[in-house]
């Protein structure tokens, strides 16, 4: 009989390895940098506060474990309809927002992808140069060119575009474009538009354009063969765009102040005074809270939706 052969015993496996790194790596920087900050947030949205401290939500006496934690300011969020109000009109504003930049970035976006490969470059500084600027003298700019003088609202006077403009509702008086809906929108538009663009470049750059020709083949008009082929497999840059765009609009606080004015009174403006001018840091937390749950639910629910669908698909 031949010899039993034993087989090597397996060497037990790391537990630290490259994959668990990589993959260790952007959770430690949430929980860093979100978590941890989201936690001390909601904290102080359910303490009470004396003067400039904070009461422990836990703590014991006469041996006795204490809770000081309260819901009043949720109540408050509940109860008043400006808090409602705030929050839908600063979901409106960066839906509005979203699209816009979607409507304007996705042809740029397709023109710089269809472009020749030394055109791209120069391209794709162009969308890239406004970052050289500094943020607040780019939306100051606008000021400028949107109050009466301003070239762009003499440009749009001459050409008659208030009268489209107030009866959209985006502007309450003829030749008035500052600190309305209109100005608000344009301001954020023009900030987020390259956010949207880079993404979608991204995507349509590495389209295999074969399958356009494909189509064409088998009978797609151009027109077809874009909205079949080219618009299906941009969904993932399209699905990124718009949540770089559609979640820091939510919170803008600097465009709203600039550009807006009392018809536009967006969540972070009402953060600001809780914070600074109530010093209701309770409250202000809470309405924090809220505005994080609010974008940070449904994306998360759109995210293992789309997850699920494509597990379907395979």
């Amino acid at each position: 009989m031949d010899p039993i052969t034993t087989l090597p015993s397996a060497k037990p496996r790391p537990w630290i390895t490259g994959r668990r790194l990589v993959i260790a790596l952007p959770f430690l920087f949430l929980l860093a940098f979100f978590l941890a900050p989201f936690a001390i947030v909601g904290k102080i949205s359910l303490s009470q506060m004396d003067e400039m401290a904070f009461k422990d939500l836990v703590g014991f006496k006469d041996g006795a474990i204490q809770l000081t934690w309260q819901l009043d300011t949720y109540a408050t969020l509940a109860r008043d309809a400006l808090y409602l109000d705030t929050y839908l009109a600063s979901l409106r504003y960066a839906l509005a927002t979203t699209l816009l930049c979607l409507l304007i970035g996705y042809p740029f976006a397709y023109f710089m992808a269809r472009a020749d490969a030394a055109v791209q470059p120069v391209l794709l500084m162009g969308v890239m140069l406004p970052f050289w600027t500094s943020f607040l003298l780019r939306v100051y700019a606008w000021r400028g060119l949107l109050t009466e003088g301003g070239w762009v609202a003499d440009a749009i006077v001459g050409l008659g575009l208030d009268r489209a403009l107030l009866a959209a509702g985006l502007i309450s008086l003829p030749g008035q474009l500052m600190h309305t809906p209109f100005s608000l929108v344009l301001g954020m538009s023009y900030t987020y538009l390259p956010f949207m663009v880079l993404p979608l470049y991204g995507n349509l750059s590495k389209m295999d354009l074969r399958l356009l020709e494909a189509a064409s083949d088998l009978g797609a008009t151009p027109w077809q063969a874009f909205w079949r082929v080219t618009v299906p497999l941009s969904k993932a840059g399209i699905t990124a765009g718009a949540m770089l765009v559609f979640i820091p609009c939510v919170g803008e606080y600097v465009i709203p102040e600039l550009l807006g004015g009392p018809e536009t009174l967006m969540i972070g403006r009402v953060l600001w005074d809780e914070f600074f001018s109530n010093n209701d840091w309770p409250m202000a937390s809470t309405v924090a809270v809220v505005m994080i749950l609010l974008v940070v639910v449904p994306l998360a629910l759109f995210s293992r939706a789309q997850s699920a669908a494509e597990q379907g698909r395979r």
